[in-house]
């Protein structure tokens, strides 16, 4: 059976999606934090880009229309209907929780983890919820009018990066996996007709964006000792016709 134009497009894009954001949120993990310019690039890019294919999937196009996928989902899979997306949107989480439970060192301490993570979890809710309120989308299978952006892709999405951002420099295939798992769960969403494709490709970026910026904006290392520069005084002499200097260093 040939699959329609408009959803191949979607695999491919689907498919090569945890690649993609991997690879541009690496771009500046080679560079000390302290020295590290801001890139906004590497900040918005992804989210933009899936916001945009987003957009671009509530009208009626040949590409990708929402509708369109919606009916095919429809056709094929009219009884299709799972939980595991409720469960699987925290994996990367618990992911992260296991391998500091077994001594694996990510980015940050323990601490500044569970602080990094609560910030990206009221940064995607503060966008999610308001956004929820005020376009007020009918569901695909309720019509309850809650339905963009998907919350649970934009959980899954935060929970990937939060777990690519520690382990992800050291360990890459964790952050594809992540990544894949996230993608999947998105992909469920559309499946159990819970959500349309514009719903779950906005999360995705909702949810990167999320804790991009949970992670630009931490910049006081909780627990970190600070260290105070090291002072050094020069003093020039003369003396018996002699130019010498002094230099008083003080080593805190």
């Amino acid at each position: 059976m040939k699959l329609p134009s408009s959803l191949q497009a979607l695999l491919i894009f689907l498919y090569l999606l945890p690649i993609q954001i991997t690879a541009q949120s690496d771009s500046t993990h080679h560079i000390p934090y302290a020295m590290k310019p801001i890139k906004w690039k590497s900040i918005v890019g992804v989210p933009l880009i899936l916001a945009g294919v987003g957009t671009m999937s509530i009208i009626d196009n040949d590409l990708l229309y929402r509708k369109d996928l919606n009916d095919q989902r429809n056709r094929w899979m009219p009884y299709f209907r799972t939980h595991v997306d409720d469960y699987l949107q925290y994996v990367p989480i618990a992911a992260v929780a296991a391998l500091n439970v077994v001594g694996v060192k990510g980015e940050h301490t323990a601490i500044n983890q569970a602080a990094l993570l609560i910030k990206s979890e009221l940064l995607m809710a503060a966008i999610v919820f308001p956004l929820k309120k005020l376009t007020a989308v009918p569901r695909p299978d309720t019509r309850a009018a809650n339905s963009f952006p998907s919350g649970h892709t934009a959980q899954a999405f935060a929970a990937a990066t939060f777990l690519h951002k520690e382990y992800g420099k050291k360990h890459p295939l964790l952050s594809v996996l992540a990544y894949s798992t996230a993608t999947g769960i998105g992909l469920l969403r559309v499946m159990n007709n819970r959500h349309w494709i514009s719903d779950v490709l906005v999360g995705a970026g909702i949810g990167i964006f999320a804790t991009n910026l949970a992670y630009l904006t931490h910049k006081n290392k909780w627990g970190a000792k600070r260290r105070r520069p090291t002072e050094v005084l020069l003093l020039p002499c003369y003396a018996q016709q002699t130019f010498s200097m002094a230099a008083i260093i003080s080593i805190r």
